[in-house]
């Protein structure tokens, strides 16, 4: 084949464009589908279980962001280790939404930020506790029996 398409009239040519156009639009929608499906995977824990694990890590006892990664990492065996760069912006957004306060070691320096749970973050640790409780345990049910027919 030389590479030089042969087309035999103008509807010819729009022809082929439509079909490009079409298989571009497949393409790139089942890129997004994909995308997708991977950030499903991971976002029960991030959007959904991080938030409330951070609040249940500082009633444990004020720490920092780093700590705090470090400290999930080992309850869960190295099994989630959550990024710092996902951390740092709930730190944040907690902090805004009155549930942590964070208190710099130097004011002046600003080199380590340690997080305290507030009584409203104690509050609502305890309500995202009983929302969450039979929605994990339904996942937890739902992953076993996966687990189990798959290879078992």
């Amino acid at each position: 084949m030389s590479g030089k398409l042969d087309f035999q009239s103008i509807e010819d040519i729009k022809a082929e464009e439509k079909r490009l156009y079409e298989e571009y639009k497949n393409k790139v929608a089942a890129l997004k589908k994909a995308k997708q499906e991977k950030k499903s995977g991971t976002q029960i824990f991030t959007k959904g279980l991080l938030p409330i694990y951070v609040l249940y890590i500082l009633s444990l006892g004020p720490t920092n962001g780093n700590e705090i990664s470090h400290k999930i990492g080992v309850r869960t065996k190295g099994k989630w280790t959550p990024s710092t760069g996902g951390i740092y912006p709930l730190l944040k957004r907690l902090e805004t939404d009155e549930l942590i306060e964070g208190q710099w070691d130097d004011i002046d320096k600003k080199f380590q930020k340690t997080y305290y749970l507030t009584e409203k973050g104690y509050k609502e640790l305890e309500n995202k506790k009983l929302i969450l409780k039979s929605k994990i345990q339904e996942s937890l049910e739902v992953f076993n029996v996966i687990y189990n027919d798959l290879y078992r």
